[in-house]
């Protein structure tokens, strides 16, 4: 690694309140100066760590879903500004009436960006959002190239991809995933950066809520695919790792000079790949899955 080119990046495994935005923006605080402290300049916590995830209905859920411009968005990029420290966290966007699971970028100058998550699952707060619409895009944050995603998106290999075509070095993914989520946290963190060649970020809550028992399990994985930082179980827990991301940018691999050589982005076929935009080919979702009007 090059000195001048490393970002120490972490993730934050917590609980989180549900319904409680005061309290939940307070530990996101407390833990944001715990891990500036260690070092870290990029800090990735949960899926929803302001609000909580698995509200029993819409109503519910609009009743402390944040805008962007709320008091708990803004204390937390107040505490960014302070330590000079970028951080994505998890909230259930307010929009006038409309909902979306939203990661949120702030920055030591603001809100840098913003994330919607585009593939619902039928579970919790998703079961009442808008899917994000925007295209996948890559923020610069000055020597790391950033993409953002949100739980139920990584488990699509087309949105990573889509990022790292936009040129992402690091894509961080913040999680609700639940007991019967085992096998996605096992195998695809370590597929999605081993097959884009990547540096990738998973940070996973922790503790019940609304019947639901959260894994932690957090991890970080490098362009090889091999585990930087992981959590095996689901205790409160700050993953810190060092990263290079000009590793993640050669993606021409050399394993013996003139006899193996790929790339997994040079020996792409897009021409190929036209049945994966095809509406047609697309089935349609059960019907059990549609709310009520």
């Amino acid at each position: 690694m090059s000195a001048e080119n490393i970002w120490t990046i972490a993730c934050v495994q917590m609980d989180v309140q549900l319904g409680q935005p005061e309290k939940n923006t307070l530990n996101i605080i407390h833990q944001l100066e715990t891990a500036a402290r260690k070092g870290a300049r990029l800090i990735v916590f949960p899926e929803c760590a302001i609000t909580g995830y698995s509200f029993a209905s819409r109503q519910q859920a609009l009743a402390v879903a944040t805008p962007l411009d709320s008091p708990h968005i803004q204390a937390i990029q107040e505490a960014c500004t302070r330590l000079n420290v970028f951080a994505v966290v998890g909230t259930a966007e307010k929009n006038g009436e409309t909902l979306y699971n939203t990661a949120v970028l702030l920055g030591p100058s603001g809100l840098v960006d913003r994330y919607r998550k585009t593939h619902l699952p039928w579970m919790g707060l998703d079961r009442f959002t808008t899917a994000g619409t925007e295209p996948y895009r890559v923020v610069d944050l000055g020597g790391l190239r950033l993409g953002i995603l949100i739980c139920y998106d990584g488990s699509f290999p087309e949105t990573c991809r889509a990022l790292t075509v936009l040129g992402a070095d690091l894509v961080v993914l913040p999680t609700n995933w639940p007991e019967g989520a085992i096998c996605v946290v096992k195998l695809l963190v370590a597929a999605r950066a081993l097959e884009n060649h990547i540096f990738h970020a998973v940070c996973n809550r922790v503790g019940e809520e609304g019947g639901f028992h959260f894994l932690g399990r957090s991890r970080i994985a490098n362009p090889g695919g091999e585990y930087i930082a992981i959590s095996e179980d689901d205790q409160p827990d700050i993953l810190i790792a060092s990263i290079d991301p000009t590793l993640a940018r050669d993606k021409h691999l050399v394993r013996v000079p003139g006899q193996h050589e790929i790339s997994r982005m040079a020996d792409r076929r897009p021409d190929l790949y036209g049945p994966l935009t095809n509406p047609a080919l697309v089935p349609p979702k059960p019907s059990s899955w549609i709310p009520p009007a």
